[in-house]
């Protein structure tokens, strides 16, 4: 290992800073904890269930890697465990590979993760524009929402899983039998977190709801949450894995988990980051907690993990500050799993429900979305796009098309500032002359000044202005507040060169930057221009040299010689 790499790996491991954080408010954050907990233990043995796996991968994901990733991660705040996204991409493996497949998978994503980290790939998340996090945001708000509306109306999930469509099919089966008793229930729970939130921000309301809603069910004979038989305990280590052959088929499947894993945790943490004033997380920290926490998962049979948006909102709304909180859930879900599952599967889903929907509701910022949608129209095409696509599609489509769409709309942005003007000779003269002179040098040179960048989405703009010079002697086209040039522009560039030379105008060029030479030489743009003495470093050297060929060529008499 370089001296390099070791100083690397050293800055990702937890800091003196991450220590003292977690003494700061250590009563607070272990209710935070308690109550991400609560809300934890059914989606754990859910996404473990719907991996194909079974509940004690769920639940062995939720401990071993929350763990870690609690004390390695980058984010403060982040809750990782399994998710419903990645048990989209694990189902297909796992029914063509089994378990070992899939514990293969989540090892060689966490090495792939490692790796990133050490590179310092994290960094790039910044470039991810604030109306797609804050539309994911919006979209994921809607999302978790909208998976609630089944447990809420006390009705069965139809496995849909387009969540809207299964809202719907949710509403329709409570519209033909409607059972008012988990409506309340969960609007109960809702309704007191929300508003008790507001006159006593201090006070865990949350636990208290479910406390009260998990009373009430008992004595109502109300739906309780399904967690089936738990574990005694965390299963064993197990090295159960493919050989050479199969790791190197998996090798695609481990590249989508990494990249799903990274995107979904970041982008968790950079929302977590949004929802609080002080907190502000390292992206390559979070990658590395979450490569450490998808190495060890899969040696207790756990399945792939990622930050979780849901479990991340609720740890931040009942009022965590350090990585204790998120410690403290895992820590909570391993002694539920030991001791207090038949106490846990008392609390109504309706309750559950409850929490989430209001947690839904607080995740979504009213007036940072207001005023970034009238920011301006581009922002606002790109929030809405991405919210409606995490709500119609899933989470990596939606970033993706919204990171193009920004992408369009920002190039397009830049091209409308790039521009080509005419310009009066009289400031570059190289010496003074008369206004007769003057007005022959006008009459033979014309200038053009390209401002903005010379690239792709902005050439062609230059190419239909430019050709259209004629009835002139000498082109000289002033380079110097080009910003940049790309393969496309110079290619442009040529054109317009070649076309004006075949009308018999000479072209000079001057004030190329240092940068832009090279693509202009590879494409061979300027290098018979530079040959012919056509290429110079200011104005007033290319003007004087158009004097000098207009002389010779005799276009201009005698007193204007230089």
């Amino acid at each position: 290992m370089t001296s390099v790499t070791r100083s690397r790996v050293y800055s990702l491991l937890p800091t003196r800073a991450d220590l003292l954080a977690v003494r700061r408010h250590p009563r607070r954050d272990l209710l935070a904890g308690l109550t991400v907990a609560v809300v934890a233990l059914p989606l754990a043995l859910g996404f473990g269930v719907s991996s194909g796996l079974g509940a004690e991968a769920g639940l062995a994901t939720a401990v071993v890697a929350g763990a870690l990733a609690a004390v390695f991660g980058g984010s403060n705040l982040q809750v990782s465990g399994p998710t419903g996204a990645m048990t989209v991409v694990l189902v297909p493996i796992v029914a063509a590979h089994g378990a070992g497949g899939v514990l293969t998978v989540g090892l060689l994503a966490g090495l792939m993760l490692v790796a990133l980290a050490v590179a310092r790939a994290g960094r790039y998340m910044r470039y991810v524009p604030a109306p797609v996090v804050e539309g994911f945001t919006v979209g994921i708000a809607c999302v978790i929402g909208l998976q609630q509306v089944p447990n809420a109306l006390g009705v069965e999930a139809s496995g849909e899983s387009q969540v809207a469509l299964a809202a719907w099919h949710a509403v329709l089966e409570f519209t033909r039998a409607p059972d008012w008793q988990a409506v309340v229930l969960a609007a109960g729970v809702a309704g007191v977190m929300l508003l008790g939130v507001r006159w006593w921000p201090t006070v865990p309301f949350s636990i208290l709801a479910v406390t009260a809603a998990t009373v009430v069910a008992v004595v109502a004979h109300l739906d309780t949450v399904p967690i089936g038989h738990l574990p005694a305990g965390l299963p064993a280590p197990s090295l159960d894995f493919l050989d050479v052959a199969a790791i190197v088929s998996l090798l695609p499947s481990a590249v989508a988990v990494a990249a799903l894993a990274a995107l979904e945790s970041l982008l968790s943490a950079s929302v977590a980051d949004g929802m609080t004033v002080n907190q502000r997380h390292d992206p390559d920290r979070e990658l590395f907690g979450q490569g450490l926490a998808n190495i060890a998962a899969p040696l207790f049979g756990g399945v792939p993990a990622t930050g979780a948006i849901a479990r991340t909102a609720v740890n931040v709304r009942t009022g965590a500050g350090s990585r204790l909180a998120a410690l403290a859930h895992a820590g909570v879900l391993a002694v539920i799993i030991y001791t207090a599952a038949p106490l846990v599967s008392r609390i109504p889903l309706a309750a559950l429900a409850g929490v989430l929907l209001a947690t839904a509701i607080r995740m979504v910022d009213v007036r940072g979305v207001r005023a970034m949608a009238r920011a301006t129209r581009p922002d606002a095409v790109v929030l809405v796009l991405t919210a409606v696509a995490t709500v119609a599609l899933d989470l990596v489509y939606a970033v993706v098309l919204g990171l193009l769409v920004a992408g369009v709309l920002a190039l397009r942005a830049v091209a409308k500032q790039a521009r080509v003007d005419q310009v009066d000779l009289a400031d570059d003269l190289p010496d003074a002359t008369g206004d007769e002179e003057h007005a022959l040098l006008a009459e033979h040179i014309v200038a053009y000044r390209i401002d903005g960048p010379l690239f792709f989405a902005a050439a062609h703009r230059f190419l239909h202005e430019l050709t259209d010079v004629a009835d002139v002697s000498v082109l000289i086209l002033r380079m110097s507040r080009i910003v940049t040039v790309d393969a496309s522009g110079a290619l442009v560039l040529k054109d317009i060169i070649e076309t004006v030379q075949r009308r018999g105008v000479t072209v000079y060029l001057s004030g190329i930057r240092d940068g832009h030479h090279q693509p202009l030489e590879a494409l061979d743009v300027i290098t018979r221009l530079a040959a012919d003495g056509h290429v110079f470093a200011t104005t007033p050297e290319a003007i004087a040299a158009a004097r000098r060929h207009l002389h010779d060529s005799g276009t201009l008499p005698d007193r204007t010689t230089v």
